[in-house]
């Protein structure tokens, strides 16, 4: 099977795009896939900055752990990734304006997460970092973690 390359993109890269990047990763890993899976945001306001804590504990109670640092999307994530996979309708529609200028080097599929969800009324992953406390995170990586099965049995 070929390496399957995988780019989860949200605004600030510190919530819900790391967590998708953490879970694939260890769904890849428990199947023995060497897929490439990363994470970026759209705005840099976190660069160079590690996930939310909220995050990252999250991650933990569910046993995994994350190293990565935000980063921003760039011009050749479009030409590297097979699939980009954002979080909600703003994240598409300005992702999918930004393949046009790569025009016909954009080799990746831009998809919504959300379209691999079970629950067809489910139409965004929403962004958990406004909120207080743990509950709308473990909502999120509930959400995530499902969609990602269902996206990795999509693909494979």
């Amino acid at each position: 099977m070929r390496c399957i390359r995988i780019l989860f993109v949200c605004l600030g890269n510190t919530c819900r795009s790391p967590m998708a990047e953490t879970i694939m990763r260890a769904l890849c890993r428990e199947l023995g896939l060497a897929w490439i899976i990363d994470s970026a945001a759209l705005r840099s306001w976190n660069v160079g900055r590690y996930p939310d804590e909220r995050c990252i504990k999250v991650l933990e109670e569910n046993g995994l752990s994350t190293d990565h640092y935000t980063r921003m999307v760039n011009w050749e994530d479009f030409q590297t990734f097979d699939y980009i996979i954002c979080m909600d309708e703003s994240n598409i529609n300005e992702l999918k304006a930004m393949s046009e200028m790569v025009d016909e080097n954009c080799k990746a599929k831009i998809q919504h997460l959300a379209l691999y969800s079970s629950n067809k009324n489910e139409k965004t992953i929403k962004d958990p970092f406004c909120t207080v406390g743990l509950n709308c995170f473990n909502r999120t990586f509930n959400q995530i973690s499902s969609c990602c099965r269902r996206l990795l049995n999509a693909i494979q």
